[in-house]
């Protein structure tokens, strides 16, 4: 399943950096593509993964996931 969230929250590279590495290490996640300059995120996922579960694991790394 591939979806597009918008991302809030991110100023640079880093953030990017950060959200890349929240989305990742999501169980069921495949391949993330976050881009600054869209404030976006790209996520290839199993079916069975959440967007409650992407956006708590985006929060804890200090940023909203809008789905």
């Amino acid at each position: 399943m591939l979806k597009k969230y918008a991302v809030e929250g991110m100023t640079c590279n880093h953030c990017v950096h950060h959200v890349t590495m929240a989305l990742s290490e999501v169980e069921g996640v495949k391949d993330v593509k976050v881009s600054l300059a869209e404030k976006s995120a790209l996520v290839n996922s199993e079916d069975s993964v959440q967007f409650e579960t992407l956006k708590a694991a985006v929060e804890e790394a200090g940023y909203t996931l809008v789905g």
